[in-house]
């Protein structure tokens, strides 16, 4: 066994050469960042009196920062659950050598099982090993008024086009296999979990999203009333070849800038400001300058467009999905005029 600290947590794990869904106990350390803007997003929001479940708790650590690291009065209750009886075993000697033994409850089950034989909660993580299409129906019957639902792919294969018919499959749509793959599948992923919701007359709307590594997520609050889910519905639709999936924003603004500006780690500020400055940008998609350049030849430099844009009443910023790349409002058109005129100025 080995003695990992993650934020505040202390955890004993089997430390594993690969991680895979045959471990025994499930303990992934590059989601590490995953867990770490939970913490963040729900102090963010500041929500009192959660009821939080965590269905796929593998060793309990996600429980763990949430109960050590969340501010004063947002937890009322932590319930951590798993199939596996070692992972089970293993959340209740992490919760021992935490010191914790309140306002957390542990159970062995199935997590759809255990979410339907609940009464509802606040938040609901789901992060499984591959597709969460297995879970989104018990999560969506079982959020409360105003929740929020987190949800974690880890099969961008097929969201992010490498297996089309994986995509169409799973997700019922089309995935586009280009430089703006990553944000595609995440729309195709948010799209997915709202129809699972709209059967239930509650809408989900997403609040944060990233992708990052082998992952994609996305926090979406729950909003009950047929008009609600009504207005999502109507942002569904296409962009290029790929869809359908959903055209809104990813992001709530205040919430990404919080996030960024509550964070106390440098390893992941960048990453964070650069989500934080994505936000308020509302577009689907982003200019990938590398592509731009194949076609129009050389591209001024990142952050001279990025002011000249600005300059001339555009939003824009780099985004966190692909390195030399910018999200901004401006049309295409518009955008290959912008460069032109700067290559001509220098």
């Amino acid at each position: 066994m080995a003695l990992i600290i993650e934020g505040k947590a202390s955890i004993e794990v089997n430390p594993a050469k690969v991680v895979s869904k045959k471990m025994e106990v499930f303990y992934n350390p590059l989601m590490e960042l995953n867990r770490s803007v939970s913490v963040l997003l729900l102090n963010s929001i500041g929500k009192k009196g959660m009821q939080i479940a965590l269905p796929l708790a593998g060793t309990g650590v996600r429980g763990i920062r949430f109960l050590k690291e969340l501010d004063k009065g947002i937890i009322k209750s932590v319930c951590m659950n798993d199939y596996s009886k070692k992972a089970v075993s293993s959340i209740k000697k992490n919760l021992k050598l935490n010191k914790i033994s309140s306002k957390v409850k542990v159970s062995m089950n199935d997590a759809n099982l255990f979410l339907l034989n609940s009464k509802g909660f606040d938040y609901i993580d789901i992060d499984p090993f591959g597709s969460p299409n297995p879970f989104l129906d018990s999560s969506a019957k079982r959020l409360s008024r105003n929740s929020i639902l987190a949800v974690t792919a880890t099969d961008t294969s097929s969201l992010a086009g490498s297996h089309i018919k994986a995509c169409i499959r799973k997700y019922w749509a089309m995935p586009l296999r280009t430089a703006i793959m990553h944000e595609i599948g995440l729309r195709i992923l948010i799209r997915k979990c709202q129809l699972i919701a709209a059967q239930y007359d509650k809408a989900l709307v997403p609040v944060y999203s990233y992708s990052s590594d082998h992952y994609l997520r996305v926090y979406m609050e729950c909003r009950k009333g047929k008009s609600h889910v009504d207005s999502v519905l109507k942002m569904h639709g296409f962009h290029e070849n790929a869809g359908p999936l959903w055209l809104g924003s990813l992001w709530n603004t205040k919430i990404a800038e919080a996030v960024f500006g509550l964070n106390k780690e440098q390893k992941y500020a960048k990453f964070l400001k650069t989500i934080s400055e994505e936000s308020p940008i509302d577009s689907v998609g982003f200019y990938h300058l590398p592509s731009l350049a194949s076609r129009h030849g050389n591209m001024p430099r990142i952050g001279q467009l990025i002011s000249e844009l600005k300059s001339r009443g555009f939003k824009a910023a780099r985004t966190h999905f692909m390195e030399n790349s910018i999200r901004s409002n401006v049309p295409y058109e518009g955008l290959i005029e912008i460069t032109e005129k700067l290559k001509f100025k220098a």
